[in-house]
């Protein structure tokens, strides 16, 4: 199953950008979604998740700035980012797995999108 990503882009410290993920195919249904990010020589980073119960883990760097959420009909997922920062430049990847669980753990996901470019400039 391939996620496919949609979303991302270039802006300003302080801007939002929404992202979006969802499946290419039809017939599965999935218990956690994430999203990841990663910067060069660094590892991947959980940045949220959520699971069919509307449980949601945040990193700490971005509590209060960004909000995932779930489209359960279409097993999408969504990440607002707002007041973005430097920091939060990198790429980032949705996640997904038939698991009913909250997870920041990389390898608790079995699918995964392609990646997208969030670049945030002073």
């Amino acid at each position: 199953v391939l996620f496919v990503e949609s979303g991302g882009g270039s802006v300003q410290t302080g801007g939002s950008v929404c992202s979006s993920c969802a499946p290419s195919g039809r017939g599965m249904t999935f218990g956690a979604l994430a999203w990841f990010r990663q910067v060069p020589g660094k590892e991947r980073e959980c940045v949220a998740a959520i699971n069919r119960n509307d449980g949601k883990y945040y990193v700490d760097s971005v509590h209060g700035r960004f909000t995932i959420s779930r489209d359960n009909a279409r097993n999408a997922v969504f990440l607002q980012m707002s007041d973005l920062k430097p920091d939060d430049t990198a790429v980032y990847y949705c996640a997904a797995t038939s698991r009913n669980i909250i997870s920041p753990v990389r390898t608790d996901y079995d699918y995964w999108g392609q990646g997208t470019q969030v670049t945030v400039s002073l």
